[in-house]
């Protein structure tokens, strides 16, 4: 081990696994464009990134395999007893807030024009919402209950929900996996030839930390995409600091180590929350026929226990 190590710690061996960690991450590369001033990965369809993606995942394939499970989780929940019924309050007020919100989709995906959007709720502890591919909208009760959330901040959810389906990050994460697996196979496998011995649980350890940064990079987008159509909705964007303080206070048992998280840290969330705030709340005074110096503060409820 110690051998293994000293050869890992010259300087060439060391350069090489450097270079090999940027070829992962750097596969397939996609540059990044400010829209409406958020920066974001553009859906190009016509870029290398964009082929490579329709190559490793298609569209009507994610689409329809998507619409599957969806019909199957709801069915499933309808057989378990757990769907809330269309007539209950908190079933029509999540269809209400969506009904807001899905109007200005389209500015940050043209394909939502088309989708078949649908909410439903399940009754369930989890603390969860999700929006799938085409629309495909659900919350967990849990989630409603346990941060007492106002609409303000199940808009802010939702909207990030919504968002991460509108950039396409469920495909985007299926193609990157698949290239960085093969690259850190292959580069593994190289790298351990040229070595003179076995690297490839490293090399793919590399790979999966990685693919870890794509979604952590997913997420910061889809908070500033989901309060961006929220805030044009007329919900305060204010929300999203509030809601992930509200996350903050129930989670008191510590957060994963960020490096190791699929999401980021919620102070990081916030930071960068507060710092567009600058470009979301026009939107929001906008929607609401004031200005920005006018805005009442936002008022939450009570704090999650």
């Amino acid at each position: 081990m110690k051998t293994t190590m000293n050869k890992l710690l010259q300087p060439k061996h060391a350069a090489a696994l450097l270079a090999l960690c940027g070829v992962l991450q750097a596969a397939p590369a996609q540059e990044q464009v400010v829209q409406d001033g958020i920066s974001v990965k553009p859906l190009k369809r016509d870029s290398i990134a964009g082929r490579w993606r329709d190559f490793a995942a298609p569209e009507q394939a994610v689409n329809e395999q998507s619409a599957q499970q969806y019909v199957a989780l709801v069915d499933q929940a309808r057989q378990k007893g757990v769907l809330v019924p269309e007539s209950d309050p908190q079933v029509k007020r999540l269809r209400a807030i969506a009904q807001r919100i899905i109007p200005h989709t389209a500015r940050w995906n043209q394909s939502a024009q088309q989708w078949k959007w649908q909410v439903n709720l399940l009754k369930s502890d989890q603390v969860n919402a999700f929006c799938m591919p085409g629309g495909r909208i659900a919350f967990y009760t849990g989630i409603i209950d346990k941060l007492k959330l106002t609409d303000d901040e199940i808009a802010a959810v939702m909207g990030h929900e919504i968002a991460h389906a509108l950039r396409e990050h469920g495909r985007d994460r299926q193609s990157k996996a698949t290239a960085t697996g093969i690259a850190s196979t292959l580069g593994g496998a190289a790298l351990s030839a040229w070595l003179g011995y076995d690297v490839r649980g490293l090399t793919n350890t590399a790979g999966q930390l990685v693919v870890l940064k794509f979604s952590r990079d997913e997420e910061r987008e889809a908070d500033l995409v989901g309060l961006d159509i929220s805030a044009r909705s007329g919900f305060d964007p204010r929300a999203g600091v509030v809601l992930w303080n509200k996350m903050a206070a129930l989670d008191r048992s510590g957060a994963p180590i960020a490096l190791l998280s699929t999401h980021p840290g919620g102070s990081e969330r916030i930071e960068q929350i507060e710092s567009h705030m600058n470009v979301l709340l026009p939107l929001y005074a906008r929607s609401k026929g004031t200005s920005v110096d006018r805005l009442p503060a936002y008022r939450s409820n009570v704090a999650a226990r």
